[in-house]
């Protein structure tokens, strides 16, 4: 076998990640998604006090370790019967807007809008555009993404004392209390990301931004506005609609989201609402945790038959080359069906309007994965200001009322929070004061998934499958349709056409 060894700019987060994709007549025909390490929080967290989830779990994702604090908080104040005072969810929200934020600035400037600086688009119309605008560390966005997610993250320091890794989330509330200095500082910082967010990623003002909602008014806007249609966000759309992005890398049309914001008053609700699109009907149904399910039959853990809820799960590792199973990851699945998760199902089931009128109109593209992500910044901006303002109208309320030593008691519960890259949930179960399981579905578990029990493709398998491979030496669009899911296990991605091998790394 022929074998042939490409580097390409891929985004480097943590773990690994390969694909083998097999290659028929310049068509992908199979797909395997691969996770290639080993963690094992879940195993971890056994017999430990549910306490240590707070200082533990923030360490499962280097970029996503307020989300992991959050949900783990959430498991056991439900075990618990905990209700924290509406000032420490205020606090939670903000300091996981900021890290959505964070990530979507990064993801979206220093991941995916470079692979557009490849030089195999050199005779492209606008490509000195965009290498003026997104070339590394000399375009203009790109440079300015730098400094903006640097500074976005100052907010969590200032409430949870440093990031990543915090741990200012204890059953009961927060433990950093707010005050008029960090009340000032906080508007500060996101006074300067509206600005920045304005002028460079949407050519306009944020409230009228978020107030376009459909197709039309969106592209009506780009071609009358020559702020709007040279913005990051109007060269990124134009750009990749002309390499038709809007085309490709669908995958699963089902979709999940556990909720965006949760009200500090009524923690059941949130400001863009929990759901699961069926794509079957087109209709969004309230989520269900029970049907959630985790299947191994093709990952590289101990056995068993057809899938589990994560309260009956476990996560023993049992490496087996010589067999047809090839991941460390599980395969989730809601109701037997495979589920993608991110900003586009959060938005679309949020019930955005402009996401709903593009979904509507050509599905959930390539493109349209990545512009959610770039709309949902102006989301979570509008909501910080407002978790902001909420706060200095009431600073001296309550922020932490710690539970009774009775209140801790043994059983089993579980938190759900909408996370950068979509639902994150943790499932824990309390035996004799210690941790009895833990079980963690990270949004890249939802969207990296191998076959389940069913033999049914994961969603970033199927995105890829039909897909055609003009150029197996340099498969750019492959690339552009894994990167858009922004994965959590990516440094190295394999693709092994019939007849030759080709690896793709940093």
């Amino acid at each position: 076998m022929v074998k042939k060894t490409l580097n390409i700019d891929l985004n480097r987060v943590e773990g690994d990640l390969e694909f083998e994709l097999d290659v028929e007549h310049g068509k992908v025909v199979d797909a395997r998604c691969i996770g290639v390490m080993y963690r094992g929080f879940e195993q971890i967290m056994i017999g430990r006090t549910p306490r240590d989830a707070a200082v533990i779990t923030p360490r499962v994702c280097g970029i996503c370790g307020t989300a992991h604090l959050y949900a783990a908080t959430l498991a056991l104040e439900q075990i618990w019967g905990i209700h924290v005072p509406p000032n420490a969810t205020l606090i939670r929200n903000l300091c996981l807007l900021t890290e959505s934020i964070q990530n979507d600035i990064r993801q979206s400037f220093l991941m995916f809008l470079v692979d557009f600086c490849h030089e195999d688009y050199r005779h492209h119309p606008l490509y000195q555009d965009i290498l003026a605008a997104f070339e590394p560390f000399k375009g203009r966005h790109h440079l300015g993404a730098l400094e903006q997610s640097r500074d976005a993250v100052g907010i969590i320091a200032l409430f949870g004392g440093q990031w990543p890794h915090s741990s200012y989330m204890l059953p009961g509330g927060v433990v950093g209390k707010p005050s008029q200095r960090k009340i000032i500082e906080t508007k500060d910082v996101i006074a300067k990301l509206i600005r920045w967010y304005e002028l460079a990623v949407i050519g306009d003002t944020l409230e009228n931004w978020m107030s376009v909602s459909s197709k039309r008014q969106f592209f009506d806007g780009l071609d009358d506005n020559a702020h709007q249609a040279n913005s990051a966000l109007g060269l990124f759309t134009r750009f990749s609609r002309s390499i038709d992005l809007h085309k490709i890398g669908f995958g699963s049309r089902h979709m999940l989201s556990f909720g965006a914001v949760i009200d500090p008053v009524k923690p059941d609700h949130h400001a863009l609402r929990s759901g699961v699109y069926e794509a079957d009907t087109g209709t969004i149904q309230p989520l269900d945790q029970s049907l959630i399910s985790e299947h191994v039959r093709y990952s590289w853990f101990r056995q068993y038959q057809g899938g589990r809820h994560p309260h009956k799960g476990e996560t023993i590792p049992d490496y087996q080359t010589q067999s047809d199973r090839y991941t460390w990851a599980k395969a989730p699945r809601y109701d037997g069906k495979v589920m993608q998760t991110g900003p586009l199902a959060e938005l679309l089931i949020g019930e955005d309007s402009l996401i709903q009128s593009l979904h509507q109109e050509e599905g959930p593209s390539t493109w349209l994965r990545q512009f959610a992500r770039l709309r949902r910044i102006g989301f979570s901006l509008m909501q910080m200001k407002k978790c902001v303002q909420d706060l200095s109208e009431d600073i001296s309320g309550d922020f932490f009322l710690p539970p009774k030593p009775q209140d801790e008691i043994d059983g089993k519960g579980f938190g759900m929070i909408q996370a950068a890259r979509g639902g994150l949930g943790h499932w824990i179960s309390i035996k004799n004061g210690v941790i009895d399981n833990y079980q963690i579905i990270t949004p890249t578990a939802w969207n990296a998934s191998p076959r389940d029990s069913d033999g049914q493709h994961g969603h970033w398998e199927q995105s890829v499958i039909g897909l055609q491979v003009d150029d197996a030496d340099n498969p750019l669009q492959l690339s552009h349709v894994i990167r858009s899911h922004d994965p959590c296990l990516v440094c190295t991605v394999h693709m092994l056409p019939t007849g030759k091998k080709l690896r793709f790394g940093v």
